[in-house]
């Protein structure tokens, strides 16, 4: 099922880049959270009518967390490329064991260093041009993977309370962020419905696979694996990216930006992946 979501959140940086040609960002993302909410909702009334105060209170908390990375993750789609999005926003995978350190004194695994060095070199590759300066949606999409990491791990604390109701709040958690958008749009922005049959579709579709059906599964299969474990998979979001930027919105990266995408994508599986349990092998 995961797999799954990250194949649906691969997909979504070519939809949003559609949409963005009709509608501000908030505007959107107001659209994609409140429709996925309205669709789970309906679908599912039985099962959420009925849900107690700490199932709110951590579907708010995890709300204000999805609120920074959409803006930062839909901000920087639209000053980027579709393929360094999904690289930089999968650095979620790297700040997670970081803040768990900070936040659980927890410490993080040796291979943290050698991981970082890559990612680092890796990103250079990828945004720097030839005159050493960075693209501001790189920088958007590297905060929106730094503030991915506080959905994650309030995503991990919520779950792993009895009173707390895992679908519940995968379905609640929309409809918050969903109102948090509308405001922010209303206030920043001229909200409109999608002009085009394209755009309905790419706005339908982040709603209910890339959002609805993901934030629920993603909260349901949080009750069975850490946070940490989570990025394993998730580190295909930007192979899934990067094959659909190339082949749908035609994207081609100067080499160095391949090596440098290359070596993100194994500073992420190095992080990630039990070593000490292939060794025992």
């Amino acid at each position: 099922m995961l797999v799954l979501v990250t194949l649906g959140w691969g997909v979504s940086y070519y939809m949003m880049d559609l949409c963005l040609e009709e509608m501000g960002p908030l505007t959107l993302n107001a659209h994609r959270f409140l429709g996925a909410f309205v669709i789970a909702a309906l679908l599912m009334f039985p099962k959420i009518k009925n849900v107690n105060r700490m199932t709110l209170k951590y579907s708010l908390y995890v709300s204000l967390s999805l609120v920074f990375v959409y803006i930062f993750a839909t901000y920087g789609v639209k000053y980027t490329s579709q393929s360094n999005a999904g690289f930089f926003c999968a650095t979620a995978v790297i700040f997670t064991p970081i803040l768990t350190f900070f936040i659980k004194k927890t410490l993080p695994e040796k291979k943290l260093k050698f991981a970082l060095v890559l990612c680092v070199i890796g990103m250079a590759l990828m945004s720097f041009d030839a005159q050493f300066h960075v693209a501001i949606g790189d920088v958007l999409c590297l905060l929106c993977g730094f503030s991915y990491t506080f959905d994650l791990l309030i995503t991990e604390k919520a779950v792993g309370h009895k009173e707390v109701n895992a679908f519940q709040l995968g379905v609640y958690q929309l409809g918050f962020t969903g109102v948090w958008m509308v405001i922010l749009s209303v206030i920043f922005e001229d909200p409109v419905l999608p002009q085009t049959a394209g755009c309905w579709i790419s706005t339908v579709f982040l709603a209910v696979f890339c959002t609805g059906i993901a934030y629920i599964v993603q909260a349901i299969a949080q009750q069975y694996t850490p946070a940490t474990h989570v990025g394993v998979i998730f580190t295909l979001e930007p192979v899934f990216a990067l094959i659909v930027a190339f082949l749908f919105a035609g994207e081609r990266l100067l080499p160095r930006a391949y090596i440098g995408a290359a070596l993100m994508l194994i500073s992420l599986l190095v992080m990630e992946l039990d070593f000490s349990r292939f060794q025992k092998r």
